[in-house]
């Protein structure tokens, strides 16, 4: 019976949407009034708490082991733990577009009702969120139900989650990017209201910009806490291997990066509205087309969540329209979008328009890294595969580039004249900073190093030293600090620096073992001194026991290999040690004919340094957050 609640009112919901929708659309400028507006706003938030409650019942199956709804059979199990079973609804595709709607509706609803009422805008607000809202909620309901039940016989035990979905950071990384995702509806429905309206009044933007910061934090903090867990839970000992379905995560925070940079300077200066118009359109539309990527099973990804080609047809559809109803009221209200002031050559607007130039180009070069192998499978039935070396290529002078742009914006100013002389005298001791730093940190390296780590190395410390001689500047002279500015951008330093050192320094070697044998070189031992079989709850598990000697220290080492009884599925946990500057890190591989059993060791530098870089990036956008209350 709870089943049917729950799918009862998320259908409630959507007709709710759907009244909420019409109730605008039948009424005019002229003719509605407070109290048509009022019935569609109750309507909205009934639409929204159903859906919330429906979340609510949908959990509580989970944890009950409710086995006769098919999704919860198919992903769950009796014997995982409370906090598997909850994140088993978002493991596959059905029930993470459940929680993926239920999280837009949330940002929408919280929005909608922060907005006056009274305001012009607020019943295309309205309007364009329970269109949206509506869509999705079809979607769900007509191609991916996840309260299908299997009746009269239901499964006594589940199908249980996949088993490297088993894992604390994949019960909070999912959510987190969704909420980055879709809070980028903010923005999105509230230009759409913007450009419906066509009044163009002054001060829009302060309305939307902090949503927007906390959207960009959530999509940072998602894209992280992935890249944190791709690291250690699937052995692979990276953390971005430029994958499609982390490239589509990677667009729209290259357009939420230029779009908060834009927002920032239309609030302080009255330009670049286009930009940030056509900017917080792009980042939500950027999102969709991600979902889509992900969800159609057009691409074969660790990621990707479902194999449905049908599916994926009806939501690049419903991204298709929706990109073409808001790109088609930007192109029809281009002509009277006017800035109030013109972008002075030289000025710190100046530089943002340039970087948001390098963004795009940045956006259009991954998207095309995505989508041309399937437009040559598709067209010629030919794979072509484009990995590292293009994004590499293409992203290290765009880097260095916009490295470029962020130092000389630090000494500019907002609508005055860049000093050529005045500037360059204060950016001349950074710059001998960074060449001698980038000079020491590659001659550390007994090998060559290649032009794209060099400009990677370069650009990060560039982009410290620039931030800290700043820091250290304004102090001394006691004049203004903008922390936020300061923090952030002092995190993408790091995060360049971290980045660029990590592919210069770390190196691995392969072994092949027998049990109680050794590996001697001149810089390390490393023996096999046990291997024991343990038995677990829903797995069993086959421990190494690896001893490493290293500068006279010693280091035990206990990699795994499990076979998950219900799927059967056999996954390898690595073990790292982890010190300040660099992580050690084992992984056990397949047992060979003769008996011998082979390891992956990594030396990974900087690893860490490139996580407590998105925390500082993070921590940056909140100090402004916080500054804007």
């Amino acid at each position: 019976m709870i089943p049917e609640i729950s799918h009862l009112l998320t259908i409630l919901a959507a007709g709710l949407f759907l009244f909420s929708f019409l109730v605008i659309l039948s009424s005019n400028a002229l003719s509605s009034t407070d109290s048509i507006i009022r019935l569609s706003l109750n309507c909205f938030n009934a639409a929204t708490i159903f859906l919330i409650f429906a979340f609510i019942l949908y959990v509580y199956l989970a944890v009950m082991d409710d086995f006769s709804v098919k999704y919860i059979a198919m992903h769950s199990n009796s014997d995982l733990p409370i906090f598997y079973k909850i994140s088993s609804i978002w493991s596959s595709h059905e029930g993470s577009m459940f929680l993926w709607i239920l999280f837009l509706s949330m940002w929408l609803w919280l929005f909608v009702n922060r907005l006056d009422t009274q305001s012009n805008l607020f019943r295309y607000v309205i309007f364009f969120s329970a269109m949206v809202l509506l869509f999705f909620l079809l979607f769900l309901l007509v191609t991916s139900s996840p309260f299908e039940r299997i009746l009269p016989l239901a499964p006594i035990n589940g199908g249980d989650i996949n088993p490297v979905l088993q894992d604390p950071a994949l019960v909070i990384h999912p959510p987190m990017l969704y909420l980055g995702y879709v809070g980028f509806a903010v923005p999105f429905v509230y230009i759409c209201a913007y450009l419906a309206d066509g009044e163009f009044r002054q001060g829009w933007e302060t309305i939307i910009q902090k949503w927007s910061l906390y959207a960009w934090a959530f999509l940072t903090l998602g894209i992280g806490l992935g890249s944190w867990w791709a690291y250690y839970e699937l052995g692979w000992g990276g953390y971005w291997f430029w994958d499609p379905v982390e490239n589509v995560a990677l667009m729209p925070w290259l357009a939420a990066t230029a779009f908060t940079h834009s927002i920032h300077a239309s609030t302080k200066s009255g330009v670049l509205k286009s930009w940030t118009l056509f900017l917080g359109l792009s980042v939500f539309i950027l999102s969709l087309f991600g979902a889509f990527i992900v969800r159609s099973g057009i691409i074969d990804s660790v990621h990707s969540f479902a194999n449905d080609p049908q599916r994926g047809l009806t939501l690049l559809l419903i991204t298709g329209v929706i990109a073409l109803i808001s790109f088609g009221l930007f192109s029809f209200r281009s002509t009277k979008i006017v800035n109030s002031r013109l972008v002075v050559s030289g000025s710190k607007e100046s530089f943002l328009s340039m970087n948001n130039i390098l963004m795009i180009t940045s956006i259009f070069s991954v998207f095309l890294g995505v989508i041309y192998p399937l437009i040559t499978q598709y067209f010629y039935s030919t794979k072509v595969s484009i990995g590292p070396p293009y994004y590499n290529t293409i992203f290290a002078p765009l880097i260095f580039i916009a490295a470029c742009f962020i130092a000389l914006s630090v000494e500019s100013k907002w609508q005055r004249k860049w000093k050529l002389t005045e500037t360059l005298s204060k950016l001349g001791i950074p710059i001998l900073i960074s060449c001698f730093l980038t000079f020491i940190v590659q001659s550390l390296h007994q090998y060559s190093v290649s032009l794209i780590q060099m400009i990677g190395l370069f650009s990060g410390i560039f982009i410290i030293s620039i931030y800290a001689f700043k820091l250290l500047m304004n102090s001394v002279n006691r004049e203004f600090i903008n922390w936020s500015s300061a923090v952030s951008h002092l995190g993408f330093g790091l995060l360049l620096f971290s980045i660029a050192g990590n592919s210069i320094f770390s190196y691995e070697k392969n072994l092949k073992l027998n049990l109680n044998e050794e590996y001697i070189s001149e810089e390390l031992e490393i023996s096999f001194d046990d291997l024991s079989l343990q038995d677990e709850s829903n797995h069993q598990r086959i421990i190494a026991q690896i001893n490493m000697k290293i500068h006279d220290k010693i280091i035990s080492f206990s990699p795994e290999k499990r076979k998950y009884f219900t799927r059967g599925q056999v996954t390898s946990e690595t073990d790292i040690e982890a010190t300040f500057l660099r992580d050690i890190y084992i992984n056990i591989g397949e047992q060979l004919d003769d008996g011998s059993w082979t390891f992956r060791v990594q030396f990974n530098y900087l690893i860490k340094w490139i996580w407590f870089s998105v925390l500082l990036m993070i921590l940056g956008i909140l100090i402004r957050s916080r500054v804007m209350v």
